[in-house]
């Protein structure tokens, strides 16, 4: 006679077992653990880092290393790898997929752009209209103090351009403290990285000359030492607040081409500067 071997099957601890609530508990602690370390990874992946001056991305977060390479203001903005800076380096990938660190006194962290942010509005085909007093703008009368405004192409009469300000005086010989030239007509010649939504502003003139960004002048901001420039800004003077450099912003003015020069795309007159 053969005899029958009787398995007895081990049911899970249900809640009057003691074992019960260390299972549970330990599976909770693991949920949470797991649920933290998203939390950081999207926290690090949704911040970007600018280079406001020039900076080495290293291969680690010290010096003992050669640098991978240096990176410029004209640089796309960065990735955060990592929240907090190791040693004071931020744990960075650039655009073009390259991984190291760069020393945090050189470059702005900021949040990135929702994934949903507007796109930006359609800028009407053709050349443009030469600039003149009477064009309107954003309605602020400021193209009455556009010096010789027939040098400039109007595109689009006013415009909102988010993106970070990045230092346009940084290979220059005198750098000034505000990260804009001081133009002799009193208009500044600041330097916008444009955020993505906003790069076919930028043409191969803004490539060439101006690092890949877009240009923005706020006239009549200076003292005026050109001579011919003096009468656009008789009586009045602008006291616009410049935010720092590597702040992300919204500039709002007029979108035009400059016939001058390597004709690259500005906002220019900037009627405001808002950190964003």
């Amino acid at each position: 006679m053969v005899s029958e071997r009787r398995v007895r099957r081990e049911d899970p601890p249900g809640p009057a077992d003691p074992r019960y609530d260390t299972g549970v508990r330990g599976t909770v602690r693991v949920l949470i653990s797991g649920l933290a370390l998203l939390a950081w990874t999207t926290l690090a992946s949704a911040q970007t880092a600018s280079v406001v001056r020039n900076v080495n991305l290293r291969p680690d977060p010290s010096v003992e290393y050669p640098p991978i390479r240096l990176l410029t203001p004209s640089e796309p903005p960065l990735t955060l790898l990592e929240a907090s800076p190791q040693s004071g380096y931020y744990h960075v990938r650039t655009s073009a997929g390259e991984y190291g660190y760069v020393w945090g006194h050189d470059v702005r962290v900021s949040a990135a752009l929702p994934t949903s942010a507007a796109p930006a509005p359609a800028i009407p085909s053709g050349p443009g209209i030469p600039g003149s007093a009477s064009v309107v703008g954003c309605g602020d009368s400021l193209w009455q103090h556009v010096y010789h405004p027939s040098r400039l192409l109007v595109r689009q009469e006013c415009i909102t351009v988010t993106g970070v300000l990045v230092d346009a005086t940084a290979g220059q010989a005198h750098h000034e403290p505000d990260g804009v030239r001081h133009e002799g007509d009193g208009d500044t010649h600041g330097w916008l990285q444009v955020d993505s939504q906003f790069a076919s502003l930028i043409n191969a003139g803004n490539r060439s000359d101006e690092g890949g960004n877009l240009v923005f002048e706020i006239v009549c901001h200076y003292s005026v030492t050109q001579s011919d420039a003096k009468p656009a800004c008789a009586r009045f003077a602008d006291h616009t607040t410049i935010p720092p450099v590597g702040t992300h912003v919204a500039i709002t003015g007029t979108f035009v081409q400059d016939t001058n020069h390597k004709q690259w795309n500005e906002l220019h007159p900037v009627s405001r500067i808002e950190a964003h």
